[in-house]
């Protein structure tokens, strides 16, 4: 059905690395490359990232993946695109350098501004366009709060000299030297500045956030042209073809393609994500409506869940607490804990997101005893994830949404015991495919379907494969005393506590 030399190049630029993956047609990963990146924290709450940083390991990743597959006898058509979403750059029209670090996504500098916005009876006008909550999660406050802080940045934005773009715009930039100033529709709608139903910017909102409509990156389909990286970026020209925010990517990874069909990805953060067709869900439990995917014109949304820390959690337990040396050794770490320690970890280091939305919520250990050591903790910080998982799935049923099985991919579903544990405290059977490489992977097949490899979404069917079902048990008096547990850890660190 296809050269057997023909590849498709996934850069997928996250939250702690940027990597490179080159895949086959039919889904086989070719060759990798990855390298971390620093973790700017410049006060409590804030998270930043250098731009030039984000790019310069991009380039080098994509070379380095590249050269490896044409070694192997391999030759990649085109590019897709998948990006850590929401992070906020905005950069000199004329030089091509960001005026300011990028700020992520996690960061919670704009809680008071949000705050005031709800105060001032805005929170509903935002969720029914945008289908998002007021949050500093998202966009638009990011850009308004750069504008305002940057000497001359606002000026300078209203005359046309600044451009503002999520991470897959910024690279779409460099990677055409400047050629385009483009985003997705998965992208898009992630700013907050974004009407979902009308599929524009919305002039209302950028007055709502102070945002000038002249920063902002032409809106295109998520599959289909998004210019040509230069020969001297990447040695050789190739066709950008493909492009989708890490989540979206992620359940096209994952087939996600028929209302009700449902994913989770556990990276820094973790994300639920179900299809809803042709019409968004708008949630009354405090979760996001969203565009899953834009191809030929015809948009298809999705009600997501949104938990600000996941593998973030054991990257603190390594990097933060140094109870282990790598991710890998939390599996038997947590395997080794008393299950009844009734210790709780609640990773709000940034906040809370979906269903509580608490920006000013802090992280806990609850329930330590003097028995308490390193695997209690690591099984906890696991537990947090699941648990979170819980409450996004009791959020969507409240909604009206049920599930009756569950997609996983990212780094944290290649631990057995994890998935397990999310299969019995959910009660909902848990897949894992043949490859966690499912936000990559989307991210490959839009660039395949782009450049005319594949003739529609559904030939996504035929690549993905599952490796693993982990089917619900355990005692169901014990599930329950979990959760109440878990909830009881949730409220002593809301900011509403008392």
């Amino acid at each position: 059905m296809f050269s057997k030399r023909k590849a498709l190049l996934a850069i997928d630029q996250g939250t702690t690395s940027s990597r490179a993956v080159v895949f086959s047609p039919e889904g086989e990963v070719i060759c990798t490359a990855q390298r971390e990146f620093e973790q700017i924290y410049p006060r409590p709450g804030w998270v930043e990232h250098d731009a030039d940083v984000i790019w310069a390991t991009v380039r080098a990743t994509a070379r380095e993946a590249l050269a490896a597959a044409e070694k192997a006898g391999w030759r990649a058509e085109a590019i897709g695109i998948t990006n850590q979403r929401e992070t906020t750059l905005v950069w000199d029209r004329a030089t091509g350098e960001a005026i300011h670090n990028a700020i992520v996504w996690q960061d919670r500098r704009t809680a008071d501004t949000c705050a005031a916005l709800r105060q001032a009876g805005h929170a509903e006008r935002v969720s029914e366009r945008t289908g998002l909550v007021l949050d500093p999660y998202f966009s638009a406050t990011k850009i308004a709060w750069m504008l305002d802080h940057v000497d001359g940045a606002r000026a300078r934005a209203e005359a046309g000299e600044l451009a503002f773009g999520t991470v897959d715009s910024w690279l779409i930039w460099k990677l055409t030297g400047g050629a385009l100033h483009v985003t997705d529709a998965t992208n898009a709608s992630r700013t907050a500045l974004y009407d979902i139903s009308a599929n524009r910017w919305d002039p209302d909102l950028l007055d709502l956030f102070n945002v000038p409509a002249a920063l902002l990156p032409e809106v295109r389909d998520s599959a289909g042209d998004f210019g040509t990286a230069e020969k001297t970026v990447l040695g050789r020209e190739l066709a950008i073809c493909g492009v989708a925010g890490d989540q979206q990517s992620a359940a096209i990874g994952q087939v996600c393609l028929e209302p009700g069909e449902m994913k989770s990805t556990y990276g820094t953060g973790a994300f639920l994500l179900i299809n809803t067709g042709a019409k968004p869900v708008r949630s009354k439990n405090k979760l996001l409506a969203t565009i899953a995917y834009r191809i030929a014109g015809e948009t298809t949304y999705a009600l997501e869940g949104s938990v600000l820390s996941a593998g973030a959690t054991v990257q603190w337990l390594r990097d933060g607490l140094g109870l282990i040396a790598k991710a890998s050794e939390i599996e038997a770490l947590a395997d080794s804990a008393d299950p009844d320690s009734g210790v709780y970890l609640v990773p709000a280091f940034t906040g809370l997101g979906a269903p509580y939305w608490d920006a000013d919520a802090r992280g806990a250990l609850v329930g330590l005893t003097r028995g308490s050591g390193r695997a209690e903790i690591a099984r906890a910080a696991l537990d947090s994830s699941v648990h979170q998982t819980c409450d996004l799935l009791d959020a969507m049923a409240a909604d009206g949404v049920e599930a009756r099985s569950l997609r996983v991919d990212g780094g944290m579903a290649r631990n057995n015991a994890f998935l397990q544990r999310l299969a019995d405290l959910t009660g909902i059977e848990t897949v894992r495919p043949a490859s966690v490489e499912a936000t990559a992977w989307g991210a490959a097949f839009l660039a395949g379907l782009g450049c005319g490899l594949f003739a529609s979404l559904e030939d996504g069917r035929k690549v993905w494969k599952a490796d693993r079902s982990f089917a619900p048990g355990g005692d169901a008096d014990r599930r329950a005393a979990d959760r109440k547990g878990w909830h009881e850890a949730v409220a002593r660190v809301r900011s509403d506590a008392v």
